[in-house]
């Protein structure tokens, strides 16, 4: 009788040891295809970047990501930040048809110790949004003051 508890608990042990050599598999996502439109088309990879939690001072250049959709050239006449603070980019060249392109945008990181969420607001030639609206957000941190010298002691 021993024997056979014995016997089935070592095989109850190497199914469990081999099960738990296996690798999940894991199933590629499917590639999102976007649809064509007539005429020029822009879409974004992302509309809004989050810059997260950023040191003062630090570099506050990112690029928004777009692919003309379209059957014609995408241009983007203007680009506008809401305020002095965020700085856009504009393309100069026509996006041509499946084309990819960027909007920079620089924020000014020298504002230390505050949260920001600010826009860019893009003019184009795109069917259907002549305007698009993207946004950044993040958090500046506060610039660490220098640890003042302890003033001397009088013996």
């Amino acid at each position: 009788m021993k024997k056979i508890v014995l016997l089935a608990a070592i095989a109850i042990f190497s199914v469990t040891a081999v099960n738990a050599q296996k690798k999940a598999t894991k199933a590629a996502p499917a590639k999102v295809e976007t649809p064509k439109v007539d005429g020029a088309g822009m879409v974004f990879e992302n509309e809004t970047i989050d810059y997260g939690t950023i040191p003062a001072d630090s570099d506050g250049n990112r690029k928004f990501v777009f692919t003309n959709n379209g059957t014609k050239p995408l241009i983007i006449s203007n680009t506008q930040g809401s305020c002095g603070c965020t700085v856009p980019t504009t393309p100069k060249e026509p996006i041509a048809p499946g084309a990819q392109g960027f909007i920079g945008v620089h924020y000014a990181t020298d504002r230390a110790g505050q949260a920001f969420t600010k826009t860019v607001t893009v003019t184009s030639n795109a069917v259907g949004q002549e305007t698009k609206v993207l946004t950044i957000k993040g958090n500046v941190l506060p610039r660490e003051t220098p640890a003042t010298p302890a003033a001397p002691t009088k013996s």
